[in-house]
């Protein structure tokens, strides 16, 4: 169990390559950043872990991702996508587990381009009779 596991996770326009180690459970992004200093106070760092802990592998691994495009919200999504889509490479029996819980689903709501001839995706000038 000394090799480590890849994979690329993705939503909306952020793309996290995610990297699994043998280790006590460190997360490193973009090579210098802990997850607290990148992302910030808030539940990215619950939204990253959330694999991890549902599969008791929290404490078994180091987490090691490259993450760009996007914002914050979103890159901590991708991470997400990455270190479960790496999981099964550990151990396929996680599948079902992570597949309940939604985190093997790549996220496909991105933003909707504005049409020409209206204000936006969807908005219109607004219409005048006279």
């Amino acid at each position: 169990m000394s090799e480590s596991y890849y994979a690329t996770g993705k939503r909306k326009t952020a793309i996290a390559r995610v990297w699994l180690k043998p280790g006590q459970g460190n997360v490193l992004v973009n090579k210098t950043y802990a997850v607290e200093d990148y992302f910030g106070a808030g539940d990215s760092r619950k939204k990253i872990e959330k694999p991890l802990i549902l599969t008791d592998t929290l404490s078994r691994f180091d987490v090691m991702a490259t993450v760009k495009g996007g914002g914050k919200s979103a890159q901590a999504e991708a991470m997400r996508h990455g270190i479960s889509r790496a999981l099964l490479d550990v151990d396929g029996e996680f599948r079902l587990t992570l597949k309940r819980a939604g985190l093997l689903t790549r996220d496909p709501r991105t933003k909707e381009r504005k049409k020409y001839g209206q204000k936006g995706a969807r908005a219109r000038f607004q219409f005048s009779k006279r």
